[in-house]
């Protein structure tokens, strides 16, 4: 059954920060320049032999004054990413056009402030096992820290949620928010991603084979894995907003999980292509609709193949198509934001960015994947984000009418 078509929700302001630099202008500028974010791991003790997407200089931006409890990387990210742009100044707007309570915030993340408590374990006591005093475990490092920061943060009182889906948790925030307003429970959301970097996802990416000694390459023949980013991304979204934003919507949305397999894609891509489908169907468009897709494009070889065969299968064979994942790396739970906002982008500015660090497109894809970046005009982009366990989300922002 296909999903019913929904109204938009307006994108009325927003701002990402990652490898690439903080705030807007700082992705947008690499973007064009085909500069990327990624360098070989230099990140704490790490040994492996890898690239990453680094944010520099959280080490010397904690969290200070009322909500220095909160203080660990994940939230000092999401600090540096909340003071850009001018999106705290909206999001007290917004407060004081709803009511503070009317204002839900949701935000994705996959492990939160895990490297707070990893850092402390490193610490304890080498006679007892003790570990250090005040650890504020709930306010770092369950995944409930970052939402209930970002609220605290921002002033808000309605609605908080924290969403972790993997890869596809800050995509999925984008349909629990349009839920939430639906049903009345608030007239705007706060929605982000915010992932760091952590022992935990490095050593575990690389157990599994799945990291790249270089930086990636999404879809290149020789492609051999990920090079692991960190990332924060906000957007506030309304049913109707300022007047003199720039006309971009959220128009749809998909969500599906195959459950396949625990970190394997369905071979065919079934699940991804149904949430494709039912964006296309929230959105009210066919897929020659589409201008762009920016792919999930992890560089893994099961999982861009896989992709490769959805979209294709999907929307055939002259569709445009890219990762970003070479500039700033897989996010992992704040990937489904910077991609989308990265897709606002792409209308705001007309362009489409092609894959970075990609060669040669392996010859067995079918699905239009650009090697080049494009200027022309953009007006509707789907980004995909899937995640473990085959638990897939698609949006579909785009220009809207005034």
């Amino acid at each position: 059954m296909s999903a019913r078509p929904m109204s938009p929700l307006r994108l009325s302001h927003y701002t990402m920060t990652n490898a690439l630099g903080t705030g807007v202008d700082a992705t947008l500028s690499a973007l064009r320049g085909r500069r990327t974010g990624l360098a070989p791991c230099d990140f704490l003790d790490v040994t492996l032999d890898t690239w990453l997407g680094r944010v520099a200089n959280l080490e010397n931006r904690p969290v200070i004054g009322a909500l220095n409890d909160y203080d660990c990387r994940n939230n000092r990210l999401a600090q540096l990413a909340l003071q850009q742009d001018d999106f705290e100044a909206a999001a007290h707007t917004a407060k004081a056009r709803y009511g503070a309570n009317r204002v839900a915030v949701i935000m994705g993340t996959s492990t939160s402030g895990i490297l707070h408590t990893e850092l402390a374990f490193r610490e304890r006591n080498p006679e007892t096992g003790a570990l250090p005093v005040p650890l504020h475990y709930p306010k770092t490092h369950e995944l409930s820290s970052v939402a209930d920061f970002t609220r605290r943060y921002l002033g808000l009182t309605g609605p908080t949620l924290s969403i972790s889906t993997a890869c596809s948790s800050s995509a999925k925030v984008f349909a629990s928010a349009w839920r939430m307003i639906e049903a009345g429970l608030c007239d705007a959301a706060v929605v982000g991603g915010v992932d760091s970097l952590c022992l935990t996802t490095l050593y575990g990416f690389s157990s599994l084979e799945l990291v790249a000694p270089g930086p990636c390459r999404p879809a290149d023949t020789d492609r051999n894995g990920i090079s692991i980013g960190e990332a924060a991304g906000f957007a506030l979204l309304e049913r109707s907003g300022p007047a003199d934003d720039q006309g971009i919507a959220l128009l749809g949305y998909g969500e599906s999980v195959d459950a396949h397999h625990m970190s394997t894609p369905h071979p065919e891509g079934l699940g991804a292509r149904l949430a494709m489908q039912r964006a296309l169907d929230r959105a009210g468009l066919n897929p020659s609709d589409i201008d762009y897709i920016n792919l999930h494009g992890t560089a893994s070889r099961t999982n861009d193949s896989a992709e490769d065969q959805a979209v294709s299968g999907l929307f055939g064979t002259a569709t445009p198509c890219s990762s970003t994942k070479g500039w700033t790396g897989h996010t992992l739970g704040a990937a489904g934001i910077t991609e989308a906002l990265i897709g606002a982008l792409c209308i705001q500015n007309g362009f489409i960015p092609g894959s970075l660090n990609t060669d040669t497109v392996d010859p067995t894809f079918t699905s239009a994947i650009q090697l080049d970046n494009w200027q022309q005009p953009v007006r509707h982009v789907l980004s995909n984000s899937f995640g473990f366990g085959g638990n897939n989300a698609s949006l579909i922002l785009g220009r809207i009418n005034r």
